[in-house]
């Protein structure tokens, strides 16, 4: 189980994209700005999106090798294969955590202003956003096939951009952090209820998927 766990987690890291990177860091960028303060919070959302998203590309790019064929020649079920997934995207919460903690730190520094409330609560964010993506996402590529997670790809950056042009004017941002802390908890718990529910789901439809 630890090897397939690593190499679900190396490939993470060697399927992301230079210009994924690129237009990341510019939107992150613009939408610091324009969110003054709340800028590590919103930056943490952003963030957390394409690390969900770079999962689902990473399981593509394994799929395209014909890992499938290699599973069968190997001492392992197709639920250890699943799980495997599942648990690497997990260790990925930890680039998120981190991510989040430096973009508060530069929004601290930048507006001389330390909310420790926010910067929990981007944390949290940065584990439920990865973890909801995957366990939505992750089904409906074993069911409609992995060149869906491709789309996805494209898919994800027109939000982006309406994301950043709802910001802009400052209108929602209290709005937002108020109802995040609100149901927070409630959020979480879901997450978790949808992620393992959606781990099993995947297991049946990765075992009767055809080579």
């Amino acid at each position: 189980m630890r090897g397939i766990i690593y190499k679900d987690f190396i490939v993470f890291f060697k399927s992301i994209d230079k210009k994924t990177l690129i237009l990341l860091a510019g939107a992150i960028i613009l939408l610091m700005l324009k969110t003054g303060t709340r800028g590590g919070f919103f930056a943490t959302i952003m963030f957390t999106m394409i690390i969900g998203m770079q999962n689902l590309i990473g399981f593509a790019d394994d799929e395209k090798a014909g890992w499938k064929n290699y599973q069968l020649a190997m001492p392992v079920s197709g639920f250890t294969i699943v799980a495997g997934k599942y648990i690497s995207v997990v260790y990925t919460l930890a680039v998120g955590i981190v991510g989040s903690f430096v973009f508060n730190i530069i929004t601290c520094i930048m507006y001389k202003n330390f909310d420790l409330e926010i910067i929990c609560l981007s944390a949290i964010i940065s584990i439920i956003i990865p973890l909801l993506w995957t366990g939505i996402c992750l089904p409906l590529t074993y069911w409609l096939g992995f060149q869906s997670a491709q789309i996805m790809r494209f898919v994800l950056i027109i939000p982006m951009f309406y994301f950043v042009k709802y910001f802009e004017d400052g209108s929602g941002l209290n709005d937002m952090i108020n109802y995040s802390n609100n149901y927070i908890i409630i959020v979480s718990i879901i997450t978790i209820v949808i992620y393992i529910m959606s781990m099993f789901i995947s297991v049946l439809l990765y075992e009767r998927r055809k080579l």
